[in-house]
């Protein structure tokens, strides 16, 4: 049976994204199904991990790992209301959306959901306030 799996080059970096959980989920996949069917590639992966684990710090590796181009949780939350300024917005939009940074894209759904619990929270304390000083309004 031929393998259905074409040969896909993964440089050291991308299996480094892949190790840290890093990339898109749909390259992710294809690196995981590759590790699947070769043992080439696995040992590869191993020798990352032992460089890795002896200490090996290169300028990438820590920036991947320390995320240092990822926006902050309140640069989400400006690019959630639309306050933020337009470059920047372009950025985190690239960020999220073309790199496909699973962390920014994790924040910036739990701001959504926490935004939503509190617009939903919202009406109900407006309608307590309301209720509570009506015999206090003058006609």
């Amino acid at each position: 049976m031929a393998n259905s799996l074409q040969p896909q080059p993964f440089s050291d970096v991308e299996l480094a994204g892949y190790l840290d959980e890093l990339l898109p989920d749909g390259r992710a996949a294809t690196v995981e199904a590759a590790l699947r069917e070769s043992a080439a590639l696995r040992q590869r992966v191993s020798g990352l991990i032992r460089e890795r684990d002896q200490g090996g710090h290169t300028i990438g590796e820590i920036w991947r790992r320390r995320r240092l181009s990822c926006p902050t949780r309140s640069d989400l939350g400006a690019f959630l209301m639309g306050v933020m300024e337009p470059a920047r917005a372009d950025y985190v939009r690239f960020h999220i959306h073309e790199i496909g940074c699973r962390f920014c894209e994790a924040n910036l759904v739990d701001l959504e959901n926490a935004s939503k619990q509190v617009d939903g929270e919202a009406e109900p304390r407006r309608r307590r306030f309301f209720e509570s000083s009506a015999g206090r309004l003058k006609s």
